[in-house]
């Protein structure tokens, strides 16, 4: 009996935190590079287990003609880094950048792009990109991105979310009835035990 409540117990915690991951996804419909996260459910000794990995899939781009608004063909990241902190590091498929009044290449939340030397990305002013990554005047590279092999840069342009909001909207009603489904399982197992206590304690 022990072991069906601890399976319906896990079965719970398992459909809440598929739950989370498709409302979190929902929320980031069109959030630009947002990248949705899988939920994987796996079976164990100790129930049912719910994992979230993030998804391989480009979001579409759409033209902004932005020379600074940069989306990846491909995979890979930007990294970019707040406080123009290497430590801080962070990767963001979100491609809307600026620069500053010191020229360094900064995202909308004020995070300083790193180029593939390890050092922030500084321009003489906004420029566009070469498809691999590279900001040059003439022939001398001013400054160039790490990119996957196979992965290009497109200037003007911004990835936006992978999201399919129908898709996460039925993952979320899908998420409340399996909780709802194991509660009710939960339930029934805790008022059956309790029924067989009774019984045990008349026949006495």
């Amino acid at each position: 009996m022990n072991s069906g409540i601890q399976w319906a117990a896990s079965a719970m915690l398992a459909a809440k935190a598929k739950l989370e991951v498709a409302a979190d996804n929902l929320a980031n419909a069109s959030s630009d590079g947002f990248c949705k996260k899988l939920s994987q459910t796996t079976a164990g000794r100790d129930g049912l287990q719910t994992h979230a990995v993030f998804s391989a899939q480009s979001g579409a781009t759409r033209y902004t003609g932005r020379t600074m608004d940069l989306a990846l063909l491909g995979p890979g990241a930007f990294r970019v880094a707040p406080e123009r902190n290497p430590k801080l590091a962070q990767a963001t498929r979100a491609g809307a950048f600026l620069c500053d009044r010191n020229g360094y290449v900064v995202d909308l939340s004020g995070r300083t792009l790193m180029g593939r030397d390890g050092r922030f990305v500084r321009l003489p002013h906004a420029m566009p990109i070469a498809t691999d990554g590279t900001w040059r005047d003439g022939d001398r590279i001013v400054a160039a991105l790490e990119l996957p092999s196979g992965t290009t840069v497109r200037s003007g342009f911004l990835e936006g979310s992978n999201v399919n909001a129908i898709d996460e909207m039925i993952g979320v009603i899908d998420a409340q009835r399996a909780f709802e489904t194991a509660q009710k399982t939960l339930s029934a197992i805790d008022e059956t035990r309790s029924k067989a206590t009774n019984d045990v304690g008349q026949l006495r």
